[in-house]
């Protein structure tokens, strides 16, 4: 055998993943708004490429057996066109805002109709805009009013310290040093910041910023300022030892702990916090006379179109080799954009429909008969990939009349039924385990009995499950929520 170097020529497969490949895969994964934000990027690289002035609504797919007559038919005369008559307010469901479809206000905010909204004078819209101010800046507008000279400095330092929740999260004594003053002028700056709005602000723990707006109502007897003092007692229940030590009787005590329910104990946070963005929908559904009808988004879809007009122009003019390869380039590169697009949205529609195909019950029944479904189920009805499925399901939503959910919301885990029927998703059984909770009396259900109570219904879950669910609920346990009541009076 030889050990010298030489050339060998040598010929195998692979799969090797195109740009173009790469792009799809990732146009997949984006939610409408992001593609919005890719096209306009593509639009500025390549000249070819132009947002079409002109919306487009997408064809809904239904879930039916008879198809729709194509554009095809209707010409050759094969099938008739939709009568004039039809009421489209009810059978087409496209709807960019709630107010695009019948009654949208009255059934989306609870209002009596569209001339009363905001009364006689409209909507007032400067009341939306009052929580875009920050705590800081509504602090530092007060302070300047009542502070001034030296003190105004220090006031400044001591809002900054000042956190989301209204608290000063830095000693007295470090500020002191840092400024270089007195602790007791820092003291009587932070006193008179304590006299600003909200109430409570400015202060050191939950104790004092309590106090605080007890002193405020008029409150902050003997009695409350023990039970403030307590908190920590108060916590744990201990009802009995906090009577003794306030000296008060049953009915003292529960009103004590009513007024102490009252007060906020993060009075920073009306103040300065960003809004929650509000989800808009990738897909509408909707359930017609003909079945389910199934529609993307159009207000949020943008539609780009390749400018042949330009294109022409410019392979018709003067260019050399290199211009015309990139003119090649870029036309190339538009018709794979607009052919990836096209494909991701029959891709978006094709799933969707099988996941209302499969939890037609939850659409019209309600999160108690939602079906436990995986990927690898619905990639096979479709004949895809569960990766594909995986990426058409990430970040897009669905908007139906039992509100909007992710699509991944839909793919729950199975929990096998008791009397060994079909099998129900984990959604159910913690819809079950909520309305069991909500709906217990004067005795708190422990976790071994809402395992009694679900095995009756038809759930096979064991206590570990029941608390994983509840603690993923945010529901405390039946000493916390015995506690709770407790104190609620």
């Amino acid at each position: 055998m030889s050990l010298a170097p030489r050339l060998d020529i040598r010929q195998s497969q692979s799969l090797v993943m195109t740009p173009q490949l790469q792009q799809a895969i990732k146009l997949l994964a984006l939610s409408n708004l992001e593609i919005e934000g890719f096209i306009a990027e593509e639009i500025e690289k390549n000249p070819l490429l132009e947002a079409a002035q002109t919306e487009e609504v997408v064809r809904p797919e239904r879930i039916e057996r008879d198809e729709p007559a194509g554009a095809d038919d209707l010409v050759t005369g094969a099938a008739k066109a939709d009568p004039l008559d039809v009421d489209y307010a009810t059978e087409s469901h496209q709807q960019d805002s709630v107010a695009d479809g019948g009654g949208g206000f009255d059934g989306a905010l609870g209002l009596n109709g569209g001339s009363d909204v905001g009364g006689e004078d409209g909507i007032d819209f400067d009341s939306f805009a009052e929580g875009d101010k920050s705590l800081a800046d509504h602090l530092l507008a007060q302070a300047g009013a009542v502070i001034d000279g030296p003190d105004w400095f220090i006031a400044q330092h001591l809002i900054d310290q000042i956190d989301e929740a209204g608290y000063l999260t830095v000693p007295l004594l470090d500020i002191a040093n840092r400024l270089g003053t007195a602790l007791a002028r820092v003291e009587r700056v932070l006193a008179q910041i304590q006299t600003l709005d909200p109430t409570g602000v400015g202060a050191r723990d939950l104790a004092e910023c309590i106090a605080l707006q007890a002193k405020e109502a008029d409150r902050y007897d003997p009695c409350m300022a023990r039970l403030i003092d307590n908190l920590d007692l108060l916590a744990r229940g201990e009802l009995a030892r906090l009577k003794r030590m306030c000296g008060v009787d049953d009915e003292d005590m529960a009103d004590m702990i009513r007024e102490l329910r009252s007060y906020d104990p993060k009075p920073g946070c009306r103040y300065g916090g960003e809004p929650a963005p509000a989800v808009t929908p990738d897909l509408f559904v909707m359930k017609t006379k003909a079945g389910w009808g199934i529609e993307l988004n159009a207000a949020t879809l943008p539609r780009v179109l390749v400018n042949r007009r330009y294109y022409h122009e410019l392979s018709h003019g003067p260019q050399d080799k290199t211009s015309k390869a990139w003119l090649s380039d870029a036309l190339a590169s538009a018709n794979w954009l607009i052919k990836a697009l096209d494909q991701r949205q029959r891709t978006i529609i094709k799933v969707a429909t099988e996941i209302v195909k499969q939890q037609e019950a939850f659409f019209l029944q309600g999160v108690a008969h939602l079906k436990p479904m995986t990927l690898a189920k619905v990639a096979e009805a479709i004949e895809m990939h569960e990766s594909t499925v995986s990426r058409v399901t990430s970040n897009k939503y669905l908007s139906c009349a039992r509100g909007v959910f992710e699509l991944k919301y839909f793919f729950t885990s199975a929990i096998q039924a008791a009397d060994g029927g079909d099998a129900v998703s984990a959604e159910a059984v913690k819809s079950a385990i909520r309305a069991l909770i909500a709906g217990e009396g004067a005795k708190i259900l422990s976790d071994d009995t809402l395992v009694e109570l679900l095995q009756a219904k038809g759930f096979d879950i064991a206590r570990r499950t029941v608390a994983k669910y509840r603690e993923a609920m945010g529901i405390g346990s039946s000493v916390q929520r015995r506690r709770a009541r407790a104190l609620g009076g």
